[in-house]
């Protein structure tokens, strides 16, 4: 009988392996592919600690991710300072005030982030706006104004950012939005925000069927409630939480870094072929029929 070397290396591999629980074998083979590392991201919207934005950044960071931050100026420079101090852990090697409502802002975020990386391999939107009348009582009251500054700024800022980031995305890359289920389904007091939001899952699509070729993919998170600046302005926002407690699969609401760790999925080589998709992290409530 002939007796090859190579079968004692590959039974020696073999018994090796066994050795190792199988749930340990497949965790070190995800770690090693949920690896960000050399990858420029840049995070919008974060406001505060409480903040989604917030919990992605970090878990971008975890995974190894260079971070770039973009925060909301205002004239006292109160927002640069709270969002300067929260993030200082992430050692975010790129901090720049970026109002989507202004044009030439965004041209000088992505300036510097050209300037400063070279390229940029994924952006974060996580930017959501609506007057608080606008987030009450009768949807049919909504003002013209109202309605159009929540599509800019909720929607219109997606396609801008992304327009944007396309040229420097040279290796390809991944684009993540923020929505809510209002955005499929009535859900009282969102009003406006439910139209922003479908808006914003229909650019998602469109800009992924654009974007595919150069292998930039564009996808969303659909969020379940949580208690952040945005959401208080929604009336009602705490009933609501209580009710997806109640009634959501999990029998809980999810918190943001559990949506980050689905945002560093879907940045990763894990979701090398997700793209146009919504991806639902809300305890299970949005397969509930009542």
């Amino acid at each position: 009988m002939r007796f090859d070397i190579s079968d004692v290396r590959t039974s020696h591999r073999l018994k090796k392996a066994s050795q190792i629980p199988v749930s340990s074998r497949r965790l070190r083979k995800l770690t090693t592919m949920l690896d960000l590392t050399g990858k420029n991201a840049l995070v919008t919207g974060i406001a505060n600690n409480r903040s989604i934005a917030w919990g992605i950044a970090q878990q971008l960071h975890k995974a190894g991710a260079n971070i770039g931050v973009s925060y909301l100026p205002d004239e006292k420079g109160k927002m640069e300072k709270k969002v300067a101090e929260l993030v200082e852990p992430l050692n975010p090697s790129l901090f720049v005030p970026c109002d989507v409502q202004n044009e030439a802002q965004i041209q000088s975020t992505f300036a510097a982030i050209q300037e400063k990386w070279g390229k940029l391999d994924i952006l974060i939107h996580c930017l959501a706006f609506a007057n608080k009348e606008d987030l009450s009582g009768e949807f049919s009251n909504t003002s013209r104004a109202g309605f159009a500054k929540a599509l800019e700024i909720s929607t219109y800022s997606l396609i801008q950012l992304s327009a944007a980031a396309k040229p420097l995305m040279i290796e390809g890359g991944s684009i993540l939005t923020l929505t809510y289920l209002g955005g499929d389904r009535v859900v009282p007091n969102y009003n406006v925000m439910g139209i922003a939001k479908a808006g914003l899952e229909m650019s998602v699509r469109y800009l992924a069927s654009e974007l595919g070729p150069q292998n930039i993919r564009v996808n969303a998170i659909s969020a379940g409630p949580i208690r952040t600046l945005a959401s208080s302005a929604v009336g009602g926002i705490l009933e609501m939480i209580h009710h997806v407690e109640e009634v959501a699969p999990l029998r809980r609401t999810v918190t943001q870094l559990e949506v980050g760790n689905a945002a560093a999925f879907l940045c990763s080589d894990l979701a090398s072929g997700i793209t146009g998709q919504i991806l639902y992290v809300d305890a299970g409530y949005e397969i509930m029929g009542m």
